[in-house]
C-alpha cells in the first residue's frame, strides 16, 4: 500500500488514543480494589467503561454521518480530557461514585477511537482496505508502551493519591491526539450518495454474513475483556507485584496490536474466515494457558495469546463488516456492529469480578471456551454455506 498521510495520522492517533484505554486497564479493577466499599464491586469501573463504549456507537455513528467523522472524533478526544480530569479528582477525594462516572466517558472515547479502523478504510481504494484498517491498529503497538509506561512513571509521584498523575497524563495525551487528527481529509460522499438512503437495517440485519460478523466481533472482544479485566486483580490476589502486573498489560496489549502490521495482508491472502478461525484457537489457548497455573509467567503467555487471538478475530471480523454495506450505509453499518459488540462486552465486564471473587481466576478461564466454540462453529457453517466474501473486493 502506498503511503498515504490520513492512515499515517489515524495511526499515530490510534497510538496516543489507546493508551488511554490501557491506563483504564491497567488501573481499573486496582483502583476499583482501592475504592469499593465491596470487593465484588472492584471491577465495575472497567464494567462502566464498557457500558461508557457500548452506550457511545450508536450516538458516534449519528454524528459521523451528520456532520463527519472530524467532529466525531472531536466529541471523542473531549470525552478523554474529561475521564483524566475526573478519574484524578476522584482519586484525590477517594470518591469510588465518581471514578465510575470518569469511566462511562472514558468509554466514550474508546468508542471513538475504534471507529479510526473503519475511517482509515474511507480513505484508501477498495483493494487496500483491509490493510489500511490493520495499519491503523498497529499504532495500537505503541499504545501498549506509552500506556503501563506512564502507569509505571507517574503511579506514585503523588504519595498520597496513587494514580492521580496518571490520568492527568492521561489527559494530556488526549490533547495530543486531538492535534495529530485534525489533518485528515476524508472523502465526501457524491451528491448522489447522499440522496441514497441504502438498505433498512433489517435487511442488513438478513446478511447471515453479518451476523456471523458480529457473533466473532463479540466473541473476540468480549472474551478478551473479560479475561484481562481480571487479570491484573488476580495478579495482585496471587501475590504478583504491581510492577510485573503492569508489565502483563504491556505484553499483552502489544500482543493485541503488533500483529496488525501483517494481519492485513493475511486477510488478503486467505480471507477474513481463516484469520478469525485461528484468532479464535488463540484465544482458546490463551484460557487453557490461565487454568495451568497462576505463576506470573502463566499469566504472561496467557494474557499475549489472549492478546494475538483478539487481534486476528476482531481485525477478521471487522473486514467482513466492510463487506456488508455500500459507501452511505458503512457509519450506520458500523455502528450497529460496534454496539452489539460492546454491548455484549456489558456483560462480560460486569460477571467477571464477582466470578473472580467467588470462584477464582480457574474459572474465569475456563468460561471463554464454550462462545469461541460457538462462533467458530457459526464461522464454518458460513463457509460451508456460501462463498467466502472476505475475498472479494
Amino acid at each position: 500500500m502506498k503511503f498515504n498521510s490520513s492512515v499515517a495520522r489515524l495511526a499515530i492517533a490510534q497510538a496516543l488514543s489507546g493508551a488511554n484505554s490501557t491506563v483504564v486497564y491497567a488501573t481499573g479493577a486496582i483502583i476499583g480494589n482501592m475504592l469499593s466499599p465491596r470487593p465484588e464491586l472492584a471491577t465495575l469501573p472497567i464494567s462502566l467503561f464498557v457500558v461508557g463504549m457500548a452506550l457511545s456507537t450508536l450516538p458516534v455513528g449519528v454524528l459521523a454521518r451528520r456532520f463527519g467523522r472530524s467532529i466525531a472524533f472531536l466529541a471523542g478526544n473531549i470525552c478523554g480530557v474529561l475521564v483524566g480530569i475526573l478519574a484524578a479528582i476522584a482519586l484525590v477525594n477517594e470518591s469510588f461514585a465518581l471514578y465510575c462516572v470518569s469511566m462511562l466517558f472514558g468509554g466514550a472515547y474508546a468508542a471513538v477511537v475504534l471507529t479510526f479502523r473503519f475511517a482509515a478504510a474511507e480513505c484508501v481504494s477498495p483493494d487496500e482496505k483491509p490493510r489500511a484498517l490493520s495499519l491503523v491498529l498497529a499504532g495500537g503497538v505503541a499504545a501498549g508502551v506509552v500506556g503501563p509506561q506512564l502507569v509505571a512513571v507517574t503511579m506514585n509521584l503523588w504519595p498520597p493519591h496513587a494514580y492521580a498523575v496518571t490520568y492527568l497524563g492521561s489527559a494530556v495525551v488526549a490533547v495530543l491526539s486531538a492535534l495529530v487528527l485534525r489533518g485528515i481529509k476524508f472523502p465526501a460522499l457524491t451528491t448522489k450518495q447522499r440522496a441514497k438512503a441504502g438498505r433498512s437495517t433489517r435487511e442488513i440485519l438478513r446478511q447471515p454474513q453479518f451476523l456471523v460478523a458480529m457473533l466473532c466481533g463479540v466473541v473476540s472482544y468480549m472474551m478478551m475483556n473479560f479475561m484481562m479485566t481480571s487479570a491484573p486483580l488476580a495478579m495482585e490476589l496471587c501475590g504478583i507485584p504491581r510492577l510485573d502486573s503492569n508489565y502483563g498489560i504491556e505484553l499483552h496489549v502489544i500482543a493485541m496490536y503488533a500483529p496488525s502490521f501483517f494481519t492485513g495482508r493475511l486477510i488478503a491472502r486467505f480471507g477474513s474466515s481463516a484469520v478469525v478461525l485461528t484468532g479464535l484457537a488463540l484465544t482458546a489457548l490463551a484460557a487453557f494457558a490461565g487454568m495451568s497455573g497462576l505463576t506470573v509467567n502463566h499469566f504472561w503467555i496467557a494474557l499475549v495469546l489472549l492478546g494475538v487471538g483478539w487481534n486476528f478475530g476482531f481485525l477478521g471480523a471487522s473486514a467482513m463488516v466492510l463487506t456488508c454495506h455500500t459507501p452511505e450505509e458503512g457509519p450506520r453499518v458500523q455502528s450497529l456492529n460496534d454496539f452489539v459488540v460492546f454491548g455484549a462486552m456489558v456483560l462480560g465486564s460486569f460477571v467477571s469480578g464477582s466470578l473472580l471473587a467467588t470462584f477464582g481466576w480457574t474459572t474465569v478461564t475456563t468460561l471463554i471456551l464454550p462462545p469461541v466454540v460457538v462462533a467458530a462453529a457459526a464461522l464454518l457453517w458460513l463457509q460451508w454455506t456460501s462463498v467466502e466474501p472476505s475475498k472479494q473486493h
